[in-house]
């Protein structure tokens, strides 16, 4: 987010949060706030399958291709996924515990019918529940599945389909991945148009939800604040370190030292990939990883190995839930577990990312998707935040791989 959007957006949250006092529930008030934010949401969502289709069938193109990497990549995508859904798990549990949504009584009272269709779809055991996440992920019929927005047999068809363009003859090879990096860039282009009309669309979801809610939202987002910081901080300070001590048999401090001008680049500029010349230049030159090792898994992790993405994503739409006043089950914490890695590693280089993974999460699970107006008022803080964690822990995982290399 460049500054002169930056002052935008909050410029957008600050008249938002006056409307939304000013008006309060007034019917029309709220029917106008919420035309605005559905129509930003629409717009946004409007790209989302032919974008997280084109990024996966892309990145995993190239990953089927990297035949001389085979073993390496191997390694590769099994630090990714440990890193990833341990960050995820580990926001999800915190979330559950510090409960930061849960008090929102009023914005229960706006949403009584969302929360009855989504108690509805909680019928049936668990097992049943499970089933039926695993037809998801392994649908009949893709084309339906992309027209309803399913996002699970999105990906895992995706992730085929990508794996064996590598596969077939050179020729046609070429030609399917070139016309899948064209889908993607042109879905770029378009995102990039939408986000222009980020302030508009983020004063009509907070605006709505101050108008709700009133006082609560800033309460509820202190809350919300203090439980992801708080997950931000176990998993990079506290988890990672004692990862990098037993499996990388490295000092954490030195470490930490030896990272620290990527780390702040990344904080700075909110862009892992803006920042990775710096993180390879600090693995290979002050940590000592060497350049075969990094030149595969740090620009591969940079889109891929978003653990910080994948956190923020199971905290906040937990969050939204709870603020909703819907009672989670099992089977939808561990839906949101595997669509919050999945959707960290679907949505890679795209802008305000996380953004759209909640958003594709939320109509999953048929949560109201202007619940994100409850936390796009801090978005850009923490948005630096969850972008050093990614790299932080992206340069982690190259130390676990260059070590198992060595054995």
């Amino acid at each position: 987010m460049n500054n002169k959007l930056f002052i935008k957006v909050f410029a957008a949250i600050a008249l938002a949060f006056i409307a939304g006092f000013i008006t309060g529930p007034n019917i029309y008030a709220l029917k106008t706030y919420d035309l605005i934010g559905k129509l930003f949401l629409n717009a946004l969502t409007l790209v989302v399958v032919p974008l997280v289709a084109a990024s996966i069938i892309t990145g995993a193109a190239r990953m089927g291709s990297e035949e001389a990497f085979e073993r390496l990549g191997a390694k590769t995508c099994f630090y990714f996924v440990l890193n990833t859904f341990t960050a995820a798990f580990l926001g999800l549990l915190l979330v559950m515990v510090m409960n930061p949504g849960s008090f929102s009584e009023k914005f229960t009272n706006v949403t009584g019918e969302n929360v009855t269709q989504i108690e509805s779809l909680a019928e049936g055991g668990l097992f049943d529940q499970l089933a039926g996440i695993v037809l998801k992920i392994i649908p009949s019929n893709i084309l339906q599945v992309a027209a309803q927005g399913q996002m699970l047999g999105l990906i895992f068809f995706s992730l085929l389909f990508g794996f064996f363009i590598s596969k077939i003859e050179t020729h046609a090879s070429s030609i399917m991945l070139g016309f899948w990096k064209a889908v993607f860039q042109i879905m770029m282009k378009i995102t990039h148009l939408v986000m222009r009309a980020l302030p508009i669309g983020v004063f009509g979801l907070v605006a709505k939800v101050v108008a709700t809610t009133g006082a609560d939202s800033l309460e509820s987002l202190a809350k919300f604040m203090l439980t992801i910081t708080l997950a931000f901080f176990i998993y990079m300070f506290l988890l990672l370190p004692l990862m990098l001590s037993l499996i990388g048999r490295i000092n954490p401090f030195f470490y930490f030292k030896a990272m620290a001008p990527a780390l702040f680049t990344a904080f700075s500029t909110s862009s892992s990939a803006a920042t990775l010349p710096v993180t390879m230049d600090c693995m290979e030159k002050r940590v000592g990883i060497s350049n075969r090792i990094c030149s595969f898994t740090l620009p591969l992790g940079t889109a891929l190995n978003c653990a910080g993405t994948a956190m923020y994503a199971a905290v906040t739409t937990v969050y939204i839930a709870q603020s909703y006043g819907m009672d989670l089950g099992t089977h939808k914490l561990l839906l949101i577990l595997f669509m919050s890695f999945l959707t960290s590693f679907g949505m890679a280089g795209i802008p305000s990312a996380s953004l759209v993974a909640i958003v594709v999460i939320l109509n999953s699970l048929s949560i109201p998707a202007d619940g994100i107006g409850l936390v796009i008022a801090v978005d850009r803080i923490v948005d630096m935040m969850r972008t050093t964690v990614n790299v932080f822990a992206n340069s982690c995982s190259t130390v676990f791989i260059a070590k198992n290399e060595l054995k």
